[in-house]
């Protein structure tokens, strides 16, 4: 390695990717490549340097398989911060074999970290948790470790354990330290500020209160019937009833748990639930349907009871019903939320995230754009989609499996 590329590579570690181009910016070997490449995506310009690391991989001869595993690495994490999060993991796990058997433990670990932070993108906590849990902490330089202890917290935090969370954004913020890369350190900082705001509303009949994260905990572990807005369900004690895929009956459940103690009328559950002004008896044989189905479900928590004037719904053991609301509403909640993180996604890219089509995505973009909430750059494959930050508050349960369903 000639000094150039020696010091090239000591700037990208130090955050400091003008002072790495500098040094090799009128550089066209596949060394040179790589680093301009990695500093082009500390800079932003993400698309340059996929293309750069693309052409550095191929420009390494058969013989320098751990350099062009380090490229794929690094092609990797530019298309996870671009939001790419199609296709195959199998290039990134031969790579990260690859580094193993070649003693690159520290490259090899960041790949590792890099497809449990995808998982963590796509909302599968599960396979997320398993792929952390196989990092070896101690074997981490700080930068890594930082990011690797972000990756838990950000676990934690959408399995909804606050403290397990302040624990890792404790770990990382020492760790950012010691790595002196004032943007990890801010990035940290952002994460211990958002235990702060409020992450979901509180609200029964006659008040409304905004929830931190560890009160939203604290709420569902005690014995409040709490009908759920932010994972579409209702829940008591040990017992889980989900909602998710039958939005007629969450609505009626919502209505019932809004106005509780109290019973609500049943024109104004068929106005909610059906999306009427005007019911006739057709509306009121269907709300019998469906409060029956509702009914059903909630026996083991509560009873659905019928009033001179409509429903009431009364809990058993005479616990508080509690609606848990996130902090926006609306049916593109966790769309919006995706988007305010600050990075470019593609409509295939928040398919997956949500677990919809494609198509259902474009329909929401579309509406979300004409409402001036997000924006589009770029044109045809190369499109991404943008919202500005949601400030004063954390969108953390709404993101994908933000809570645990057991």
């Amino acid at each position: 390695m000639d000094s150039l590329i020696a010091a090239s590579a000591r700037a990208l570690a130090a955050g400091d990717a003008l002072g790495a181009l500098k040094r090799v910016a009128l550089r066209d070997d596949p060394p040179a490549l790589a680093l301009r490449g990695i500093a082009m995506a500390q800079l932003g310009e993400h698309p340059r340097a996929r293309a750069l690391l693309r052409r550095a991989a191929s420009g390494f001869g058969t013989h320098e398989e751990l350099a062009r595993a380090r490229c794929v690495v690094a092609e990797a994490e530019v298309a996870l911060a671009m939001r790419d999060l199609g296709g195959s993991l199998r290039a990134l796990t031969a790579a990260a074999a690859t580094l193993e058997a070649r003693d690159d433990l520290a490259n090899a670990l960041q790949a590792r970290l890099i497809a449990a932070r995808r998982l963590l993108l796509l909302g599968r906590l599960d396979e997320a948790a398993a792929a952390l849990s196989r990092l070896d902490g101690h074997s981490l330089p700080p930068s890594l470790a930082a990011v690797a202890e972000l990756a838990l917290a950000e676990l934690a935090l959408r399995s909804l354990r606050t403290g397990a969370a302040r624990a890792a954004l404790t770990r990382a913020h020492d760790a950012a330290l010691r790595a002196r890369v004032p943007a990890l350190l801010a990035e940290v900082t952002e994460a211990r500020t958002s235990l702060e705001r409020p992450a979901a509303r509180r609200i029964a009949a006659d008040s409304e209160q905004p929830l931190r994260l560890d009160e939203v905990e604290a709420l569902l572990a005690s014995d409040a019937l709490v009908v759920d807005a932010c994972r579409r369900g209702v829940g008591g004690g040990d017992t889980w009833r989900s909602l998710a895929r039958r939005p007629v009956l969450f609505s009626l459940a919502r209505a019932l748990a809004a106005a509780w103690p109290g019973d609500v009328d049943r024109d104004a559950l068929i106005a909610d639930a059906f999306r009427t002004r005007d019911p006739d008896e057709t509306h009121r044989a269907r709300l019998r349907v469906e409060i029956g189905r509702l009914r059903a479900l909630v026996k083991p928590m509560a009873r659905i009871e019928a009033t001179p004037q409509g429903f009431r719904l009364t809990p058993h053991d005479a616990r508080p019903v509690v609606v848990l609301a996130p902090p926006i509403d609306g049916d593109q909640a966790s769309l919006v939320a995706l988007l305010s993180d600050g990075a470019g996604w593609s409509t295939s890219a928040l398919a997956l995230a949500l677990g919809a089509s494609q198509r259902t995505v474009q329909r929401a973009l579309a509406e979300l754009e004409a409402e001036r909430r997000v924006r589009a750059i770029g044109q045809a494959r190369a499109r991404r989609w943008l919202a500005p930050p949601l400030a004063g508050f954390t969108t953390i349960l709404l993101l994908p499996a933000a809570l645990p369903i057991e």
